[in-house]
């Protein structure tokens, strides 16, 4: 977020894990949209707060894993249980979707998607990232993000997408 928002002063908010909104809305636009509402209740009153869901949704298993992309499989192991089920599957065309919600001081709500579109990997390559970021190429690549690294994904993850569309959006409301 800090590198696609120059100019913005972000800051985590820090809260107890039995405070911190649940993830278990049936949307990466509700699961964000708690998190924001969660933030504009423990932030500043003359702070924006902004939250985000992510995940990855693949074609051949009809979206999925989607908005549970980050509790379908036990934690740390998601990738590699992707490539099992995706093993003998031939079309591998997936996306990373992230969604953004921002709410205002006085209460406004702005949203923003950031969609990459990509194929998984047929095994994990790569150290950097984290996530599905070693089995996932983004389209026009031959490197998974895991391999681009940082920079790369700084500039052009869905995340970064997703937070230069918040931007614009904001910009204009």
């Amino acid at each position: 977020m800090r590198a696609a928002l120059p100019g913005w002063s972000i800051e985590a908010l820090d809260a107890d894990a039995d405070r911190y909104p649940p993830e278990n809305g049936a949307t990466y636009y509700e699961n964000a949209r708690g998190k924001a509402l969660f933030g504009r209740s423990v932030a500043p009153a003359d702070a924006w707060v902004v939250g985000e869901d992510s995940g990855i949704e693949v074609d051949a298993l009809g979206g999925a894993p989607g908005v549970q992309s980050a509790r379908w499989a036990p934690a740390g192991t998601q990738d590699l249980a992707l490539l099992v089920l995706l093993a003998s599957e031939e079309d591998r065309h997936a996306r990373m979707i992230a969604h953004a919600v921002a709410i205002a001081p006085d209460g406004r709500e702005v949203d923003a998607v950031g969609v990459l579109e990509g194929e998984v990997a047929t095994e994990r390559r790569g150290t950097g990232g984290f996530g599905y970021d070693p089995v996932f190429v983004p389209e026009g690549e031959s490197r998974t993000v895991a391999e681009l690294g940082d920079d790369w994904k700084r500039a052009n993850s869905h995340r970064a997408q997703a937070a230069l569309a918040l931007s614009a959006a904001i910009s204009a409301s």
